[in-house]
């Protein structure tokens, strides 16, 4: 028999999509930030680090806006590749 689930409370979750520049540091390491959420920085010595810590920074900005009660943006980015010969 099936036990009743007591004061059940679901997290709502909305998941958010953001570009993610990535350029290597002229030291060693990465430094990574998004163009659509301004300040939104972060570095690692290694590749795996700085997507990890990316991430992590992208959330914390998130959630800052959110106890702020600021709007979220929306990304509106186009990245294309552009060959120009000289």
């Amino acid at each position: 028999m099936k036990k009743p689930v007591k004061n059940l409370k679901r997290l709502k979750t909305k998941e958010y999509n953001y570009t993610i520049i990535l350029e290597r540091e002229e030291d060693g390491g990465y430094h990574a930030f998004s163009p659509a959420l301004p300040g939104c920085h972060t570095q690692g010595d290694t590749y795996d680090e700085t997507m990890e810590n990316i991430k992590d920074a992208v959330k914390l900005y998130i959630e800052s806006l959110k106890s702020h009660g600021e709007p979220i943006p929306e990304e509106d980015i186009t990245i294309k590749p552009l060959k120009v010969a000289i």
